[in-house]
């Protein structure tokens, strides 16, 4: 992303300012309360709102103005974007009246404050608190990271990182698991309800019992009648009957019980023996496992490093090889960081040089120009004097013009006036002696005319002695001396003619020499500004070359360094795949650890079971020596009660007891019961018929609670599958952005501080920041001075820059980084690692930087830099873009610098 123009109407000190904005290094310059800060703060407002304030809209308006407008032009991902945004004065309250953002090609329109800064938002994948965490470091707000505490820089680095979302996503997967475990629960429970309900009536035989209840229906209709006609026969019978039969109803019910009993005996025997039998051959295999297994056991330990399988022994070894893996596995990590860094660091060190050796052709190419402008420039200045020269003579001829005339140079346009003024005279004067001319002549011509005749037209009478005959000669003189005057105006006119074209000519002459002055001062001018091109163009050409040279040493020392570390590289290669194969050697021996202690196992377990099994075949055999006791009693007096039946006496009594009975039910029982059932039947029916109903009706239901259940089973697996990935997509993307963060920031941290007593720095899994001496003595970064503390901070943040803009995939194109008086808490030492910080920033691609500072070193640094100064009489703010930031404002020439006035 880069910012190309800002306009600002109203705005804090800003009454009217338009400023455009390049890429490269820009740094907006100014003395304290200028309001250099401001420009910052109105790019950050357009694109925002309400949200990049710390106050109110109040502190936005220019004092005393009712209305102010801020427009900011930018360009990203290759696309261009236009904000605007109004705001006006309503009484005591200031309001947001228009806010749009619009695209280059017009397919992006939003209107309204949320809507465009969301959108703003989702374009830069990042708001406002995350754009002054990762681009925007404002005045007083450089220890922001190392103050802020480990969770909150997590949370500000993961939100940055687009990780914040993740965790957000995580989040809601897990309410809404928890969500469908509530509603699956209830579901179930209401599932199970349905399912009790269902098999309850099933239990009852609904449909047996509807039959059985038509059928007794019919019985009841039938017997009633047969039931009351026997039923005092009956009821003798019966009594002789019942007493026989209450007799052999006792023994026989103790004979059919010891009968069951001797069953029940005899078939559990067997089955133990069963049982005993199975357990038997169960002990056999176990023992053939045991010694099979004993076998494989000591086969195993021979192949490990250590005396017995005992479980301590084993655990002892287990933990010697997870120290020797995590020493391993620690080198690993180590040796490849180094692989990482030197490889980069010969990489970046290889561009440098490249690009050093770029440079320096450029500006031997650039003297070579300067050199042939400087020839150029030569020839127009030998133009320049010749035509100087001409000038000059020109100027002699015209002068001499004026010698023998009786006017002076500056004097010839009112001697011409003079003479056209004389011009005017004399031929009114003609113009008045012609017309008296002609009147005379008109009157001689009658006289004439009339004497001729010899008398009067008028009277006819004869014309001597006429008065007009008689003026005749006098009026011929007064012809004659107006002729006479006529000529000499006349002549008058035509000398008068030549003297105006003589004064013309000197009118001509004098302007030709004003404008002869006027050109002789600008190729002088002109002649000085070529002297001075040729003579800055061979100091800048000398220079050029001068820096060309130093660039091509740079070059090559960078060279020798890249190749350096590049062999370093190689050696460390070489030691991590060293390390892996020793880390291969520990994974086998812990595998052949375990395959002894499942071995070990595997005989403890099975020498158990044949303990265990062994019991358990004595107990059976004990139980069946007391169950055969047992069963040789009950069958000695089942013997007994079968010799004391009489089967005629019992099957007579039995038959004459079934017929009793049947006519007492039918009439002591059945016939005043049946024949209120008969009556109660059909709604029993009835009952019965509604049941099913139901429970046809829970058995849908059940279905479909059953099929809910399934869904919300599968519903809740994918919920779970979800938060489970969203936590392993975060940790990933963490320990990988971990990785990245640290290695750019060591890079960064060795550019500022690779000559000094630091030697390093780690970056946690949770964003915990720890410095390293070269002693290898660890440092809080809040241990280090006040100037090392900022540099420190600027350095993380400008590593954070570098993460999101060199590769996070999916990463939008970042903002521009802004800095805000970086240099308030740096001596003049730390200023000098600050300028080698932001050209390493440029090196890394960062397209624009923009920079608040008075800081001289830091504005000879810049590509292009932005004056600002305060009017003390109108409090009011103006901005002038410098072509060259080497060069003030004054001492720029004409047309080489952009101004905005308020």
């Amino acid at each position: 992303m880069r910012f190309d123009r800002l306009r600002l109407r109203n705005f804090k000190p800003y009454a009217d300012t338009d400023l455009r904005l390049s890429d490269g290094v820009t740094v907006i310059h100014g003395l304290n309360g200028s309001g250099k800060s401001s420009l910052l703060e109105a790019c950050f407002f357009a694109l925002y709102g309400s949200k990049a304030l710390d106050g109110t809209l109040e502190d936005v308006v220019t004092n005393g103005a009712e209305e102010c407008e801020v427009e900011l032009w930018f360009t990203h991902d290759g696309r261009s974007y236009h904000v605007r945004r109004e705001l006006k004065r309503y009484g005591e309250q200031i309001q947001t009246t228009t806010c749009t953002l619009e695209s280059d090609d017009e397919t992006v329109h939003r209107d309204g404050a949320t809507d465009v800064r969301s959108f703003v938002a989702d374009l830069l994948r990042m708001d406002a608190e995350a754009f002054v965490n990762c681009a925007y470091v404002r005045q007083g707000e450089v220890n922001k990271l190392i103050n802020a505490t480990p969770t909150e820089r997590q949370d500000m680095i993961d939100d940055l990182l687009q990780l914040g979302t993740l965790e957000e996503y995580r989040e809601r997967a897990g309410d809404a698991r928890l969500g469908v475990e509530d509603v699956r629960s209830t579901t179930r429970g209401a599932l199970e309800s349905v399912e009790e309900q269902v098999a309850e009536k099933e239990d009852r035989d609904l449909h047996g019992r509807l039959n059985s209840l038509e059928s007794t229906l019919a019985d009841v209709d039938e017997k009633i009648e047969n039931y009351e006609q026997q039923r005092e026969k009956a009821a003798s019978t019966r009594e002789q009957a019942r007493e026989v039969l209450d007799e052999y109803e006792e023994r026989r019910e103790e004979l059919s019980e010891l009968e069951s009993d001797i069953e029940d005996l005899e078939a559990t025997i067997r089955e133990d023996e069963a049982e005993r039998e199975r357990l038997g051959d169960r002990v056999a295999d176990l023992r053939d496992r045991v010694e099979d297994a004993e076998a494989t056991l000591t086969e195993r330990l021979s192949a490990v490093d250590v005396d017995d399988a005992d479980p301590e022994t084993l655990d002892a070894r287990r933990e010697e090889l997870d120290d020797r893996e995590d020493e391993l596995r620690e080198k690993l990590r180590e040796t490849r960081s180094r692989v990482n860094a030197l490889t980069n660091q010969s990489t970046n060190l290889a561009e440098k040089a490249e690009e050093a050796a770029e440079r320096a052709d450029e500006k031997r190419a650039r003297a070579t120009e300067l050199d042939e402008e400087a020839e150029a420039a030569a020839e127009t200045l030998a133009e320049r004097e010749e035509s100087l020269a001409e000038l000059e003579t020109e100027r002699e001829q015209l002068r001499a013009k004026f010698d023998n005339v009786p006017v002076s140079v500056g004097g010839a346009s009112a001697h011409r006036e003079s003479i056209r003024d004389d011009l005017e005279a004399v031929r009114a004067e003609i113009r008045e002696t012609s017309n008296e001319v002609s009147a005379a002549r008109s009157s001689v011509e009658e006289a004439e005319r009339l004497l001729e005749e010899g008398k009067c037209p008028e009277c006819g009478q004869p014309v001597d002695g006429s008065p007009h005959v008689d003026g005749l000669d006098d009026e011929r003189e007064r012809v004659a001396e107006l002729e006479a005057e006529l000529d000499d105006l006349t002549e008058r006119e035509t000398e008068l003619e030549e003297a105006l074209d003589r004064a013309e000519e000197l009118v001509e002459a004098e302007n030709r020499l004003g404008q002869i002055a006027d050109t002789h001062e600008l190729i002088e001018d002109g002649i000085a500004e070529k002297e001075a091109e040729i003579e800055q163009a061979g100091e800048r050409a000398a220079e050029l070359r001068e820096d060309a040279d130093d660039l091509e040493s740079q070059a090559e020392e960078k060279r020798e360094v890249s190749e350096r570390k590049a062999e370093e590289a190689e050696e460390a290669r070489a030691d991590v795949e060293s390390l892996e194969t020793d880390l291969e050697a520990v994974e086998t021996a812990r595998d052949r650890i375990d395959a002894v202690e499942a071995a070990r196992e595997e005989v403890a377990d099975a020498e158990s079971e044949i303990e265990r099994l062994t019991e358990k075949r004595a107990d059976i055999a004990d139980r069946n020596d007391e169950r055969r006791e047992f069963l040789a009693t009950k069958r000695d007096r089942r013997d007994d009660l079968r010799d004391a039946f009489d089967d005629e006496r019992v099957a007579s009594a039995r038959e004459r007891l079934e017929n009793a009975e049947e006519y007492i039910e039918k009439v002591d029982d059945a016939l005043s019961d049946l024949r209120e059932r008969r009556d109660d039947l059909t709604s029993r029916i009835g009952a019965v018929e509604n049941e099913l109903d139901e429970l046809e009706a829970l058995r849908e239901r059940r279905d479909e609670l059953a099929e809910r259940v399934a869904e919300l089973d599968a519903l809740h697996e994918e919920t779970e599958e979800l938060e489970t990935m969203y936590g392993d997509l975060r940790a990933e993307l963490r320990r990988s952005n971990v990785e990245s963060l640290e290695r750019m920031l060591n890079e960064t941290f060795e550019l500022v501080y690779g000559n000094d007593a630091y030697s390093h720095i780690e970056l946690d899994g949770e964003y915990e920041l720890t410095v390293y001496q070269k002693d290898g003595e660890p440092l809080d970064p809040e241990q280090l001075s006040g100037g090392e503390r900022a540099l420190f901070n600027l350095s993380l943040r400008c590593a954070i820059y570098r993460l999101l803009a060199e590769g996070i995939e999916g990463a939008a194109p970042t903002p521009p980084l802004i800095l805000d008086e970086p240099t308030v808490f740096l001596d003049s030492g730390h200023v000098s690692r600050l300028a080698d910080l932001i050209d390493e920033m440029r090196g890394f691609g960062v397209r624009q930087i923009l920079i608040v500072s008075h800081d001289d070193e830091l504005v000879g640094a810049a590509d292009e830099l932005v004056r600002v100064e305060k009017n003390p009489t109108s409090n009011r703010s103006t901005v002038e873009r410098m072509a060259d930031p080497s060069l003030s404002a004054v001492e720029l020439p004409t047309g080489e610098a952009e101004h905005a006035d308020d």
